[in-house]
């Protein structure tokens, strides 16, 4: 795993070197100090590090908030507010940049360390987060034929694209549905209904039902069979709901096209 690039914006010499050598003992890498904001904005933007660790109270006409909110407006890196002062006032002003993290000297190695892993990580989903928005954005600004033949399923807290013509078929179970795909499984907290509308038109054969297990297949597709079933006896049934090979006269369906 890379180490993580900070930039520090510090003032005092002493203290920029204590931080930058508990950094770089604590595994990070120290790609720049600026003891002043307008050196800490150009250096920052021209760097671009994965964090930056900002003194509020800094040399010369900006403050570390001003440097942080000018920065917000050009790049997207997570800031952690470093410093010795925790009155309201200061915190008040210091929240409306929304930084990732809030230090106050002197501190710990051990809460330099929890808080860049958790402001790092936050921002790492905070991204995810709106790449999704802006995507879904973009779907329903840019709507379009090809949109048509794909549905949308959220699968380990990720979006995922799926075609329509390589789901398999779908079924329900209590509250939730699963789409299974020639390729993967996705279990989505929805309706039938719901997931009937997503589908829209699509030319699945007609709904199926499982009577033993109370579950059913809103929609299957009508080649699955040649897909699917590789040559195998002919006294041997393949079972849709189990995805295995059963006996005769198998009991857990009635499916036509389970042979």
């Amino acid at each position: 795993m890379e180490k993580l690039r900070i930039f520090i914006v510090e003032d005092e010499s002493i203290v920029a070197k204590d931080i930058q050598n508990s950094l770089v003992k604590l595994g990070y890498e120290v790609i720049g100090i600026a003891n002043n904001g307008k050196e800490a904005i150009e250096r920052i933007i021209e760097t671009e590090p994965d964090l930056i660790l900002m003194d509020i109270m800094i040399k010369g006409d900006l403050t570390g908030i001003d440097v942080s909110d000018t920065i917000k407006e050009q790049v997207n890196i997570p800031v952690i507010f470093l410093t010795a002062y925790a009155d309201e006032g200061t915190l008040s002003k210091a929240k409306v940049t929304e930084p990732y993290g809030y230090i106050l000297k002197p501190f710990k190695e051990i809460d330099l360390h929890s808080t860049i892993e958790m402001a790092f990580y936050k921002h790492q989903k905070d991204a995810e987060l709106q790449k999704e928005r802006d995507f879904l954005f973009s779907l329903v600004e840019n709507k379009d034929d090809s949109s048509k033949d794909i549905l949308f399923v959220k699968a380990n807290s990720r979006l995922v694209k799926v075609l329509l013509k390589d789901i398999y078929f779908v079924e329900a179970l209590k509250d939730y549905v699963i789409i299974n795909t020639q390729y993967a499984r996705y279990t989505v907290h929805s309706t039938m209904k719901d997931i009937e509308k997503k589908l829209g038109n699509t030319d699945f054969a007609p709904p199926l039902s499982d009577p033993i297990e109370k579950r059913k297949v809103v929609f299957a597709m009508p080649n699955y069979d040649s897909m699917y079933k590789p040559d195998v006896p002919t006294d041997i049934n393949y079972c849709l709901f189990n995805n295995a090979y059963n006996k005769p006269n198998c009991k857990v369906c009635s499916l036509s096209d389970c042979k």
